[in-house]
């Protein structure tokens, strides 16, 4: 039905555009601009393009000097290197001095695929979450991605911007606004909530598709800005629908279903369920193998639904 198109390659787009118009915006890559969609950036930029080599402590220190200095830096790597081998350098530095550094976690996820787990990135939300002054953005598509590469270049502080490395089929009109910290209800529903972030979010959207037809009415919310968390979205549609079913490729510790287990405890005592990795080491195969080994389907996603209907 639609064309599948690149996360990954929509940053690296993004990002050039931004170049042209803000001479602030640097980018510091750790040996794998290829793999982060920064090539493009470096050509057209070589004297705001640096590559620290494979280094991500380094990496992430140097950001942070960039930004005192005034820059704007985009700082790339894989999201389980990022987020883990630089972990203290961002508490410390970046998140504590409130930096205006930009981390971004490419290939997020089980992105990574035969890669195995060493490289899969399914504990980084719950990584950044903890740490107070982060921003935390997971886009769903390619128009929303270069939406939140923008937002997060004209936010002041500290952004994480999870990237999927998966194509995923367009679900915004390209003139679609966002707004930093405010979730967007894609479909309207009534008898459960189907809460997702990043490439997940079609996937809820499909089993949404499915469960028209089994007679349950689902409610689409995309969450794109994991921290600040839309509270308010996610209890109104909650006191609406008396259901959640949340969906992410992440563990399901710390992560969106945490958040918003969360906040049900607090505002809206309803059931729920939680799509995720269920706090296990993953495994090395094809992304969407591993998804559905371990239950990150669409399916998953419907039969969770149901439960909770019932």
């Amino acid at each position: 039905m639609h064309e599948r198109m690149d996360i990954a390659e929509a940053y690296g787009r993004a990002l050039v555009e931004l170049g042209r118009t803000n001479s602030r915006i640097v980018v510091v890559d750790a040996d794998i601009s290829d793999s982060c969609a920064t090539e493009e950036f470096h050509r057209q930029f070589p004297e705001r393009s640096f590559d620290v080599g494979v280094a991500e402590a380094t990496l992430v220190s140097y950001g942070a000097g960039l930004a005192l200095g005034g820059k704007i830096p985009f700082v790339n790597t894989f999201a389980c290197f990022i987020t883990s081998r630089a972990l203290d350098q961002i508490r410390a530095t970046i998140a504590y001095g409130r930096l205006n550094v930009k981390l971004v976690g490419a290939a997020s996820g089980l992105s990574l695929g035969y890669a195995g787990p060493s490289h899969h990135s399914i504990e980084d939300i719950a990584l950044m979450r903890v740490l107070p002054n982060m921003v935390i953005l997971s886009p769903a598509d390619v128009t929303e991605t270069r939406a939140l590469v923008r937002a997060a270049a004209e936010y002041q502080g500290p952004v994480y911007l999870r990237l999927s490395r998966q194509a995923t089929p367009p679900i915004y009109p390209a003139d679609q606004c966002f707004e930093l910290g405010k979730a967007v209800i894609l479909r309207q529903g009534r008898d459960v909530s189907l809460i997702a972030t990043g490439d997940m979010v079609v996937k809820a959207l499909s089993a949404a598709e499915q469960l028209i037809s089994r007679g349950i009415d689902a409610e689409v919310v995309d969450v794109h800005t994991l921290k600040p968390i839309d509270a308010e979205t996610i209890v109104r549609s909650a006191l609406k629908t008396h259901a959640i079913v949340t969906a992410e490729d992440h563990s399901i510790v710390g992560g969106l279903g945490s958040a918003v287990a969360e906040i049900l405890a607090e505002h809206a005592s309803v059931p729920m369920r939680r799509i995720g990795i269920q706090d296990t080491f993953t495994g090395s195969d094809e992304t969407e193998v591993l998804r559905a080994a371990f239950h990150l389907g669409i399916e998953d996603i419907v039969k969770a639904a149901q439960e909770l209907v019932k």
